[in-house]
């Protein structure tokens, strides 16, 4: 609380209590409110604002003055969060989170969450409905190099009701990547929004160019790659018959969770045709800051694919 304010609480306390100019033990009400002040402000930002009026039976704790900029609850690791009073064995929860951010040894207050943890909780799903529901940024996409199609789907609340359409390129876009594509490339890299517009922009900058500069070092031709919005995993089954590539990646925004809401996986098959099961399909998930790094994700995915064309198989037909 700033002292302004608290000087105007102190006012409306002293009204109350009839203090007038001139009042026995008392003095000018100016006076008294600059003295209330004092003590009830002190030094404010080393010990916070105390208020108390035995009289009226005022007791209000230290509220400490804030300097414009509340500490951000997302940026805390999990992994080092221990909120348990007097713990029996502290060093074994600890080794346990810091294997993976769950939400272990955070405490509680009686039967329920205390604030933290019930705060961090709101603060993730928040996250997570962001990531689902906002679109990527266009700009962002075109700073990328991507040009962008569009699925079956007109709008969000189509893409996450229909599936279907989500797996079936527009005619609009049918046509577009028959102009830009090049045709009959050994792979075709592409990008999809999927159910995490967040996990586009935080990994496609480093993903996409290590998968790129993986392929080159093994020689291996790549096709145009490009932006599929509102698109889902299956749709890459008929964008490899239209660019009639050997092998299809599509990376793709996963359903964010409470962890996370920027994770990315990569989906790979080879000769990949529509209606193919999906055990025909290869996985790379848990692609983020926090499990798999991008760069890192990247160089596994060329290789990944190189032994795919070596072998010329892919999912379950494929051993690694």
């Amino acid at each position: 609380m700033e002292s302004k304010d608290l000087r105007t609480v102190i006012e409306e306390v002293l009204k109350e209590m009839n203090l007038k100019p001139g009042a026995e033990g008392v003095g000018s009400t100016a006076a008294s409110v600059s003295s209330a002040v004092k003590e009830a402000v002190g030094d404010s930002n080393a010990r916070g604002c105390q208020l108390v009026i035995p009289d009226k039976g005022v007791s209000l704790d230290p509220s400490y003055v804030e300097d414009g900029e509340l500490p951000d609850i997302t940026a805390i690791d999990l992994r080092k969060q221990y909120l348990v009073e007097n713990p029996v064995n502290k060093e074994a929860y600890a080794e346990q989170k810091a294997a993976a951010p769950c939400r272990l040894g955070i405490g509680k207050a009686g039967a329920r969450y205390k604030t933290l943890p019930q705060l961090e909780f709101r603060a993730a799903h928040s996250a997570a409905q962001d990531a689902v529901f906002n679109d990527v940024d266009e700009e962002f996409i075109k700073s990328q190099g991507l040009f962008i199609v569009q699925t079956q789907c007109d709008s969000k609340d189509t893409y996450l009701t229909r599936p279907d359409l989500g797996r079936k390129l527009s005619p609009e876009a049918v046509e577009t990547i028959k102009e830009k594509c090049k045709k009959n490339p050994t792979v075709q890299i592409y990008v999809a929004d999927g159910l995490s517009s967040a996990a586009v922009a935080a990994n496609i900058p480093d993903l996409l160019p290590a998968i790129m500069q993986g392929l080159q070092s093994y020689h291996i031709d790549t096709g145009t790659p490009f932006f599929v919005k509102y698109g889902r995993v299956a749709v890459e089954d008929e964008i490899s018959e239209l660019v009639g590539a050997e092998v299809v990646c599509t990376l793709i925004g996963e359903r964010p969770g409470l962890i996370t809401a920027t994770s990315m996986s990569a989906y790979i098959a080879y000769k990949a045709t529509v209606g193919m099961p999906e055990a025909r399909r290869t996985v790379v998930s848990n692609i983020h800051s926090a499990g798999t790094n991008p760069s890192e994700a990247g160089a596994h995915i060329a290789e990944i694919i190189k032994i795919m064309l070596e072998k010329k198989a892919s999912g379950t037909d494929l051993k690694l």
